[in-house]
């Protein structure tokens, strides 16, 4: 089983979902996040006053899947979340070890 976080723009949550939904993915895990990589933040005005946000907000999906659904649902949130400009996100696929499902305890692929 892999693990897939992606750290995407907000305004691209819907797009990424039916996207995840259309390849069979269910599950899906969203926090907003605040963070900047390349960006490096940019200025802003209000009120007159120009300020420096640093740390831009982002939305961080997590989910976990199948081996081999990995590579599908990595592909399907590429294809959904990139708009070609700089700030598009990251995706980290890492493996688990062990998923099991509270209510029935199942455990294994069956808990995803």
């Amino acid at each position: 089983m892999k693990k897939i976080e992606a750290i995407i723009k907000p305004f691209k949550l819907d797009e990424v979902r039916e996207a995840l939904s259309e390849v069979g993915i269910a599950g899906l895990t969203v926090t907003e996040v605040k963070g900047f990589g390349r960006q490096k933040g940019h200025t802003e005005l209000y009120r007159g006053a120009e300020y420096v946000v640093d740390f831009l907000p982002k939305l961080k999906l997590e989910l976990v899947v199948a081996d081999a659904n990995a590579e599908i649902a990595v592909e399907a949130i590429i294809k959904a979340a990139r708009t070609g400009k700089i700030g598009d996100g990251k995706i980290f696929v890492s493996n688990v070890e062990q998923v099991i499902r509270i209510r029935t305890g199942e455990s294994g692929e069956s808990a995803i």
